[in-house]
């Protein structure tokens, strides 16, 4: 085994097994610290498929943006979010095995498929692929209009937040 197989193998087991804590952590905030740790992951395997643009792209939109602002709206509302309710849900063993199915029928499509013995086709990394990318994100006919629907909703979400962690004039 060499290194990169082991430091793959690592970042794996880590990737997702802080994918997990974000969904079964009771705190907030630790959810929002284990989703950064997944992403970050996930930047990780971008290096080791040498696709540096994706992978700087996944630091600073998803770690440094959305997760950052993710924790300072939770930070904004954790006064409202006190909830003394019961915190689990008497149909749980129903999502569990709805659960088990989606995963069972996800593990036959994969052991189905071909792709894990097919070899991908080499990325040539040359800058023209780069250059088109860049012009696809700030293209009005391409990918514009979601980056700016992204932008709109992660304002609205802040002053939403600001709203409701705001003092209630009585």
């Amino acid at each position: 085994m060499t290194l990169d197989q082991i430091v793959f193998i690592l970042v794996a087991i880590v990737t997702v097994i802080a994918g997990i804590a974000v969904v079964t952590s009771r705190n907030l905030i630790h959810s929002a610290l284990f989703l950064i740790l997944a992403l970050f992951g996930i930047a990780i395997f971008y290096v080791f498929l040498d696709a540096g643009f994706f992978a700087v792209v996944q630091v600073i939109i998803y770690i440094g943006a959305i997760a950052i602002l993710f924790i300072f709206a939770a930070m904004l509302t954790r006064r409202v979010m006190r909830d003394a309710g019961p915190q689990t849900n008497s149909n749980w063993w129903l999502g569990l095995i709805i659960a088990g199915l989606l995963l069972t029928g996800i593990i036959l499509v994969f052991v189905n498929w071909s792709g894990f013995t097919t070899v991908a086709p080499e990325l040539s990394s040359s800058s023209a692929q780069i250059s088109q990318l860049g012009l696809a994100l700030v293209s009005p006919n391409q990918y514009l209009l979601p980056f700016e629907l992204a932008s709109i909703l992660l304002v609205a979400a802040m002053i939403g937040a600001i709203y409701v962690a705001g003092e209630k004039k009585q």
